[in-house]
This record gives C-alpha cells, structure tokens and sequence, in this order.
C-alpha cells in the first residue's frame, strides 16, 4: 500500500465514523441493555468517599477508563491524537494509540503523529499493530522498539479479520498470526495484549489466545462502531466485498458476552471491555461482569471536535456517572463492583402487524 493510499484510508475512517451514524450500532446492541443493577435507596455508603481509582500496568488510574484507539498517521489524525492524549493526562485516564502500521512504512514525518509523551508524561499509554503486520514485518524484539519510539507502557495487537475482509485493500491471508502473536509475547520486555476491533473475541479466539503469554485482551464487542459498516461506504460502487460489509456488519460476539467469556478466559490478567461503550453506566455493568478496565472512543472522537476542554467534560462525565453507579449499587470501590450482582434481562422479542394481518 502506497503512503498516499494510507493516509487517504485513515481520514475516509474518520470521516465516515464522525459523518455517517449509521456505523454506530448498526444491528443489535451490545447486550449491555439486558443487564441491570438493584437499584439501592439505603446504599450506606458516603458518595465523596466512592473511589474508583485502580492500577493498571503500573499506572495509577483516576477510573479504569481508557480512551480506546482511533487513529493516527495523517496530521489530522496527528491533531486528534494530541486533543485526546492532553484530556487523557488532564483526567489521568489511559490512551490507546490507533494502528502504527505508517511508522513501518517509515515515510513522511507520520511517527509524530502518535509521539504524545511532551502533552502526556504520566499517562498510560498503549501502543498498537496489527496481526498481520506483527506476523510479517515484526518480531518481539521489534515490537518492544515500535513501544519505545512512542513511549509506550505496553503494546496491542488488533485483530480485525472482518475489516479486512470486506477492505478494498484488505489482507485475506491470516495463516499464522495466532503464533506470531506467541511468540512476540515471549520475547517482548513490555507486556503484549491483543485486542479486536469491533466483532469481539468469541470462545475459541479466548481459548488460543490464553495459552499465549499475553498480558490481556480487549473485546471490542459487536455493538458500537461497525468498521465492516464504515468500509461499504468506501466502496465506490456496489462490489461483491461492498454486499458483503453491509450483511456482516454486526457479525462477530457483542460486547456483553465477550466480556464474560473473557474474564472466564484470562483470571487473573487484563480484561479490558470496550465495543459501544457510551457511558459511565455501561462501564460499570463491565466491571461487574469481569473487566479490569473499559475503553471507549466514539464518543471521545466526537467530542475532540469541540477540542480538549470537550473532551474533559465527557470524559468526567464517564467517571461520575461511574461513580453514582457504585454508589447507587452498594460499590465503595472496584473490588466490591466486581462482586455486585446483576439482573439480566430476558431478550425482548418485537412483533410487528404486517399489512395482512392488520384489520384495517
């Protein structure tokens, strides 16, 4: 791929993502909406006192919140990367780097659109390459330097076969990349986590990621940004992978049940939720079913638009949203979350009177 190709499909990406709601959920929810706290009216517990901090690879954290992985490698993405990592530092809060597949390519001034550490010193900061890439271009050793080159407190590796699938440019050969992924955890000094990016980890993917030596995984559930959805709309014209990208658009696991399954997978290690996370609420209802800690980026992209004192008011909002839920639950702190039941739901079943059936 061309360096120019790049940079035109990283802004497509978030044009679209900001311009077309129809990526944002496009089937099903995410299966949090099934789930539900027991609302507590004697909570005994003082709200001011509710802590929500935690620790994450070594990092304290106001909130187990991260902004999740967007983009970076054109100066646009350049100039979203640095609003979102300057409210990332301001809330001490984590920062998920977008793919750093241009750094590779080593063209253009692209590596300082993901070198953050001047505005972001003390935050958390994730790194992230691509399956494929880490399979053909990288090793352990190699991946530890691409987390050096931008300071980076430890590396994911993003999984999204159905992305490139339905690509116009798209990798269709993944033979291979589950041991890659093996062997760069060995080898790498800063922990690996592997992450999908938008059709979850479903059982089997759990199973053979957990005999690695990986630090965690991120779900990334069906339920939020359809990135299946958001390549039909690069096609130019109606295509065999266009038609495909629209039927497939909610494919995978939702987030809900990714989570579970994934906390069954790795105790003990990282269980970081995201896939349509959209408040504070729906993370809370993640921790409690299992996650270490929750990522969320579409409304952080959209909020970057209004620049970083936009970004801040969300993100405090997630946090003291975060913070009511505990309260509201009975949760002095994510220990105790953890262990707080939830209801869940039955699925509701809509019906609809078709034309035949309706009397008028």
């Amino acid at each position: 791929m061309t360096h120019d190709s790049h940079q035109n499909r990283k802004n497509d990406h978030l044009r679209i993502a900001l311009e077309d709601a129809g990526v944002q959920r496009p089937g099903q929810g995410n299966g949090l909406e099934r789930y539900r706290f027991e609302h507590l009216a004697l909570p005994e517990l003082d709200l001011d006192r509710v802590d929500t901090a935690c620790v994450l690879l070594g990092k304290r954290l106001r909130a187990p919140l991260l902004v999740g992985a967007m983009t970076g490698g054109t100066s646009e993405a350049g100039r979203v990367n640095r609003v979102l990592a300057e409210a990332a530092e301001r809330c001490q809060v984590g920062f998920c780097l977008g793919s750093q597949r241009p750094m590779l390519e080593a063209r253009g001034d692209v590596a300082s659109t993901f070198q953050l550490r001047d505005i972001a010193p003390d935050t958390l900061i994730l790194g992230n390459i691509g399956g494929i890439q880490l399979r053909n271009e990288l090793d352990g050793r190699s991946l530890e330097q691409l987390a050096q080159a931008v300071g980076a407190d430890g590396m994911m590796v993003h999984l999204n076969p159905l992305q490139e699938a339905v690509q116009p440019e798209g990798d269709r050969d993944w033979i291979g990349v589950i041991d890659a992924v093996g062997e760069a955890a060995a080898r790498c000094y800063v922990p690996v986590l592997v992450k999908e990016v938008g059709a979850g980890l479903g059982p089997h993917t759990l199973r053979q990621l957990a005999a690695t030596g990986i630090a965690g995984v991120e779900t990334a559930g069906v339920g939020g940004t359809s990135w299946a959805r958001i390549e039909a709309l690069r096609h130019e014209t109606r295509t065999p992978r266009a038609i495909a990208a629209h039927v497939l658009a909610d494919f995978g696991t939702p987030t809900a049940e990714s989570v579970v399954l994934a906390a069954r997978a790795f105790p003990g290690r990282i269980v970081i939720a995201s896939g349509g996370l959209r408040d504070g609420l729906e993370v809370a209802k993640c921790l409690a079913l299992g996650a270490t800690a929750c990522a969320m980026a579409w409304p952080f992209l959209v909020a970057a638009q209004g620049g970083v004192e936009a970004v801040v008011t969300e993100i405090e909002g997630v946090i003291e949203t975060l913070r009511i839920a505990m309260f509201l639950a009975g949760a002095p702190d994510l220990a105790r979350l953890a262990t707080v039941p939830l209801r869940q739901d039955a699925p509701r079943v809509i019906w609809h009177r078709s034309a035949e059936e309706d009397p008028a």
